[in-house]
């Protein structure tokens, strides 16, 4: 196993056991609801929203279990999206993580409820976890960065500008916009989250951090439009082709392969340009951007 093999393991790790925790036991009622929220946010996934998290975190020498919480936070609102996202009304998909999808494996009513329980329950453990040891206005930015970045001017209103793209012809900076909200919002915000509980974290050691979480936001999804046409089903976890078959505009649709392929080199490039000032401490975040351009799932 690689050095940030080793590495994403711990995390996954920690961040299971945290939503372990803090999700309600399955036998709890209503027994159906907490369930399906243990089915949806466990056991599955790549955790690269925690894991950014803790890199970030690490970057400005946060110990991890101070990080716990947040690391636990992304990955709630995380899951809760990829529930909804499956619905039928929406992109309508019965393959997630390599299994069926929430509304499948239960039903759609379920599912919906799922998603709101997740989206909750994650600010909830911002505003609770007393291992983040931080102080009562520092919890209030976590959240209040958790919140833009799931809402309208974030993630949500990234997933109403992709169903609204459904058949129409972007050019790249239409594209670009919505992605920026769709997946980058949620990316960025696991690099602020990881940094925020820093004390006297200086703005010349923010900003390069928040160029580095653009970037690699808009690579990762590129990198998804790329797999969503030569992944393996098997290993991606989901349908390959949606993209196509539902006439979305994708990075590989408007620029080729190639092109897709190239941009989001320039952007890993970019990514870890930005970091250069940080030295060591930002090893984690540059191995990050490399696999978050070269995997294959």
């Amino acid at each position: 196993m690689t050095e940030l093999g080793e590495y994403m393991r711990d995390c996954q790790v920690r961040v299971e056991e945290a939503l372990d925790t803090w999700l309600p036991p399955a036998d709890t009622q209503p027994q159906s609801l907490h369930e399906a929220m243990r089915y949806a946010a466990l056991g599955a996934g790549k955790r690269v929203r925690p894991l950014l998290v803790y890199a970030a975190g690490r970057s400005v020498g946060i110990c991890p279990s101070r990080l716990d919480a947040p690391a636990c936070a992304v990955e709630l609102i995380h899951a809760y999206s990829l529930v909804h996202d499956d619905l039928p009304a929406m992109d309508d998909d019965d393959l997630r993580r390599g299994r069926a999808t929430c509304h499948r494996a239960f039903d759609e009513a379920t599912a919906i409820l799922c998603g709101d329980a997740l989206q909750t329950l994650a600010f909830q453990v911002l505003a609770k976890d007393k291992r983040m040891d931080v102080s009562c206005a520092t919890r209030v930015k976590m959240i209040e960065q958790l919140a833009l970045a799931s809402g309208s001017r974030g993630m949500a209103g990234g997933q109403a500008l992709d169903l609204a793209a459904v058949g129409a012809d972007l050019d790249l900076l239409q594209l670009q916009n919505l992605h920026i909200h769709k997946t980058g919002a949620l990316i960025r915000a696991s690099v602020m989250l990881g940094t925020l509980g820093a004390p006297d974290i200086r703005p010349e050691t923010i900003r390069p951090l928040e160029h580095y979480a653009s970037c690699i936001g808009l690579a990762f999804q590129i990198r998804d439009d790329i797999l969503d046409i030569e992944g393996d089903s098997g290993v991606i976890g989901k349908t390959r082709g949606k993209d196509e078959a539902a006439a979305k505009p994708t990075y590989p649709s408007l620029m080729g392969l190639s092109g897709a392929r190239e941009k989001a080199e320039e952007l890993r490039e970019e990514a870890i340009q930005s970091l250069a000032g940080l030295g060591e401490a930002a090893i984690r975040l540059l191995q990050i951007a490399d696999f978050v351009v070269g995997r294959n799932r």
